[in-house]
């Protein structure tokens, strides 16, 4: 392993792995689709570090193996295994607040409010990436049709899939697995 491809991997291990909390230090469920009716039981589980601004091409390098460690088994099914969450069941789906929307696996900017519509298809949608290199599409054959696949440019996890059916000025609607995300507010 050349030294570049151990920093990056360093870099990306520091920054995911940490324990910790996602937002403002709350601690977090688990299971992050259904976090616990009491605090006592919540249990925080690693920290993810927000990278704003357009990423510079440089890809994760961590094994599935540590992926399955760093994401709970609804995150991995997502994020790594291209699968979908059951549609209305993301509390992001609603969400009005002002900010901005980071990988749930690696913490990388992808999607801002301001570019976030109610597409009444139960995921959270946009018309367009907070930096375009951020959010890399790929051509998606899985269902019998080609459809275009959304990733995340710094660590390649499943983020959903994005149409020619949304709002003006891009006519693009992004629809992205809740799962995929994790909001910060503007302060």
């Amino acid at each position: 392993m050349g030294i570049k491809s151990f920093l990056t991997l360093a870099a990306v291990s520091i920054s995911v792995a940490c324990v910790s909390s996602f937002n403002s230090g709350e601690p977090v469920s688990a299971n992050m689709a259904e976090p616990s009716a009491t605090p006592a039981k919540t249990k925080t589980i690693r920290e993810i570090t927000f990278i704003e601004g357009e990423w510079d091409g440089v890809a994760s390098t961590v094994t599935d193996a540590e992926w399955k460690k760093l994401l709970t088994a609804k995150e991995y099914y997502i994020l790594r295994e291209e699968g979908t969450e059951q549609p209305f069941t993301s509390e992001l789906n609603k969400n009005k607040k002002a900010g901005t929307y980071y990988c749930a696996a690696c913490g990388l900017a992808l999607f801002k409010s301001e570019h976030k519509f109610d597409s009444g298809t139960g995921w959270p949608s946009f018309y367009q990436p907070a930096y375009k290199k951020n959010v890399v599409d790929k051509e998606d054959r899985s269902l019998g049709e080609i459809r275009t696949e959304n990733e995340c440019a710094r660590c390649g996890s499943h983020l959903g899939h994005v149409f020619d059916d949304g709002p003006e000025p891009t006519g693009l609607r992004y629809c992205i697995n809740g799962v995929a995300l994790r909001f910060k507010a503007s302060s």
